[in-house]
C-alpha cells in the first residue's frame, strides 16, 4: 500500500512509568529530586572551575564541558517528565517526539565521546607527564570538545534523518517516559529491519566503541601505574576509578539499549532511567567527591 494511502500520525502517547496514582507521585519526587541535584551540582561546579584560578588545568576545563552536558542532556527529557506526571498530560507532537529524540542523541553521544576525551587526558597526564602540557594545551582542549560536539551533531542528524524517512500510521502509543529510537521505531507502517540494522550500528557501535577505548585506556593507566604505587599514584588511581564508575553507569545501559535491532527485543523503560537521570545525578557527586582540589575550591567559594 501506498505511503499515500495512510493518514500521518500527528502525536504520540507517552505511557511514562507507570499508571499507577501512587507510583506516579513516587516517580515525581525522585525526578524532581534527582532533576534539582544534576542542576545544582552541574551549576556549582561549572561556578567553582570559573572561578578559580588553581582549576585551570585540562582535567577541570573537560569537567566544566561534562557538567554543561548533563545539564543539557537530562533537561531534554526530564521537564517534560515533571509536567506529565504532574499535569497527567501525555501527549507530545511527531515535531515535539522528534526534536526530543534528536537533542537526545546529539547531547547523549557528545558526553560519550567528551568521556573518551577525558580518559584520553589522565592517559597523557599520568603515563606521558613530561608531555603532557604540549598534548593538552588549552586549544587542543578547546579543539577536542569542538569535535565532540560536531560528532554529536553528525551521528544525531543521521539517527533523525532515518526517523523522518518512516510513515507513520498507525498505532502511537510509545511504551516510554520519552522518545527515543526502539520504542518510536516500532510503532512504523513499514519494513524496518534495514533501518533498525543502520540504527544500531550507528547509536550501538558507538557506545560499545567509545567503551572500548575507555577500558583500553584505563588499562593503560593501570598496567603503569601497577609498577609505581606512590602517593601520587594512588591518587590517579582513585581518580580512574571514579572516572571508570561515571563511565559504566551511561555506557552499559547504553550498549544494552542501542546495540540491537529495535524489534529484536522491547528495551526496559526503566534501564532507561540509569541513562538519562541516574548517571548526570552521580557524575558531580563522583568526580567532586574524589577530588581533594574541587572540594577545597569549593570551600573557599563558599567562604566568599
Amino acid at each position: 500500500m501506498a505511503q499515500d494511502n495512510f493518514s500521518r500520525v500527528t502525536e504520540f502517547i507517552l505511557l511514562g512509568l507507570s499508571d499507577t496514582q501512587e507510583l506516579q507521585l513516587l516517580f515525581f519526587t525522585f525526578f524532581l529530586l534527582a532533576y534539582a541535584m544534576v542542576l545544582l551540582g552541574n551549576i556549582l561546579i561549572i561556578v567553582t572551575v570559573r572561578t578559580d584560578p588553581k582549576l585551570a588545568s585540562p582535567m577541570y576545563f573537560l569537567l566544566c564541558n561534562l557538567s554543561f552536558i548533563d545539564i543539557c542532556y537530562t533537561s531534554v527529557t526530564t521537564p517534560r517528565v515533571l509536567v506529565a506526571l504532574l499535569s497527567g498530560h501525555k501527549a507530545i507532537a511527531f515535531e515535539g517526539c522528534m526534536a526530543q529524540l534528536f537533542f537526545l542523541h546529539f547531547v547523549g553521544s557528545s558526553e560519550m565521546f567528551l568521556l573518551t576525551v577525558m580518559a584520553f587526558d589522565r592517559y597523557t597526564a599520568i603515563c606521558r607527564p613530561l608531555h603532557y602540557t604540549a598534548i593538552m594545551a588549552r586549544r587542543v582542549c578547546r579543539a577536542l570538545v569542538a569535535a565532540c560536539w560536531l560528532g554529536g551533531f553528525i551521528h544525531s542528524i543521521v539517527q533523525t534523518v532515518l526517523m523522518l524517512q518512516l510513515p507513520f500510521c498507525g498505532p502511537n502509543t510509545i511504551h516510554s517516559y520519552f522518545c527515543d529510537v526502539p520504542p518510536v521505531v516500532r510503532l512504523a507502517c513499514a519494513d524496518t529491519t534495514l533501518t533498525e540494522w543502520l540504527m544500531a550500528s550507528n547509536s550501538g557501535l558507538i557506545s560499545l566503541g567509545c567503551f572500548l577505548v575507555l577500558v583500553a585506556s584505563y588499562a593503560l593507566i593501570l598496567a603503569k601505574l601497577r609498577a609505581h604505587l606512590s602517593q601520587g599514584h594512588w591518587k590517579a588511581l582513585s581518580t580512574c576509578a571514579s572516572h571508570v564508575m561515571a563511565v559504566t553507569l551511561l555506557f552499559m545501559p547504553c550498549i544494552f539499549t542501542y546495540l540491537r535491532p529495535a524489534g529484536t527485543a522491547p528495551t526496559s523503560k526503566y534501564v532507561c532511567v540509569i541513562y538519562t537521570i541516574l548517571s548526570p545525578m552521580m557524575n558531580p557527586l563522583i568526580y567532586t567527591l574524589r577530588s581533594s582540589e574541587i572540594k577545597e575550591s569549593m570551600w573557599r567559594l563558599r567562604k566568599r
